[in-house]
């Protein structure tokens, strides 16, 4: 019984020091961040402005935004327009200000409706990343199409990705759409040009080498820094900030380079199962492990307790 006594104390004291002092260490040293739930509607941009005139444009800008949203897109007569986005975003594309523009292959699945208007009508203004590009430079791809389209226009070509580009896409294929052309995957023989062939010469290997080096350099140049390898983020992170930090990264550090990629719920499941599948990959038989475990212990305690209470016996 003494025994018993002892962990009681020394266990309310852990919990104690525990509930006490952690939360509260973790809250100075990293902030909580409320998600939208991955919906684009300007209510976090404005909210986060940092001046009355950055606010009042962004409130202009998803204002439009929302009431093109409203009209009803056709997607036939978004293929016209589809096909002038095609000269950048295809397959072997040149890069465009250090980055490769993503593929569409997937976009009306990965992405979000209002997302794919936003992007369309001003691309820094979307990727919440205008903060970038007020004096030095323009955004690579820029509202060039506005110039083009009228917003029944950019409504027939969300319209046309929704219903034509829809197809779902592996877990593997939105990581790459969404995240690939910045951010290696090392334990996945993935760079920013994608998979990593088998050379059977060491001077072919060498040649790809360098390829990947000046692609990083380009994407250095146009984010400042090399973004970080993946392939374990999924563990160095937890969940909350993983998905809030995605949705905006604005949110969890402030002035980044990061564009807001603009995934919908189903896309960033997708992408988060592609970080598990990677970083994490004995998950699953961890958690069909984990019930047993759990069994383990409690019959083992039992038994303890019965050994104890038979050693014991006759000096209680």
């Amino acid at each position: 019984m003494k025994e018993l006594k002892i962990l009681g104390v020394v266990a309310a004291f852990t919990l104690i020091l525990y509930w006490g002092v952690e939360p509260f260490a973790h809250g100075q040293m990293h902030k909580h961040v409320e998600g939208h739930g991955f919906t684009y509607d300007g209510t976090a941009d404005i909210e986060g402005a940092i001046s009355a005139e950055k606010k009042e444009a962004k409130k202009a800008f998803w204002g439009e935004v929302n009431e093109i949203a409203k009209l009803e897109g056709n997607a036939a007569a978004g293929e016209a327009g589809f096909a002038m986005c095609m000269g950048c975003h295809m397959d072997g594309a040149a890069a465009m200000g250090g980055v490769v523009p993503p593929s569409l292959d997937h976009a009306g699945a990965l992405y979000d409706k209002k997302y794919l208007i936003a992007l369309i009508k001003d691309p820094a203004m979307a990727m919440n990343t205008d903060h970038k590009f007020a004096d030095t430079m323009m955004h690579p791809m820029g509202p060039v199409m506005t110039m083009f389209m009228d917003n029944q226009s950019i409504a027939d070509v969300v319209a046309y990705l929704k219903e034509k580009k829809a197809e779902e896409p592996t877990t593997k294929e939105a990581f790459t759409e969404a995240c690939g052309r910045c951010h290696a995957m090392r334990y996945a023989k993935m760079t920013q040009l994608g998979d990593t062939p088998t050379f059977k010469y060491e001077k072919d290997a060498l040649a790809h080498q360098i390829k990947v080096l000046e692609a990083q350099d380009g994407v250095k140049g146009y984010m400042g820094k090399l973004p970080p390898d993946l392939s374990i983020i999924i563990r160095a992170r937890s969940a909350h900030f993983l998905e809030t930090f995605v949705e905006n990264p604005q949110t969890q550090l402030p002035g980044t380079s990061m564009p807001r990629v603009g995934l919908n719920p189903e896309g960033y499941e997708k992408v988060e199962a592609y970080l598990t599948e990677i970083g994490d990959p004995s998950k699953p038989k961890r958690e069909e492990l984990g019930p047993y475990v759990l069994i383990f212990f409690v019959v083992f305690s039992f038994l303890a307790f019965l050994w104890k209470k038979y050693q014991w016996r006759d000096l209680h």
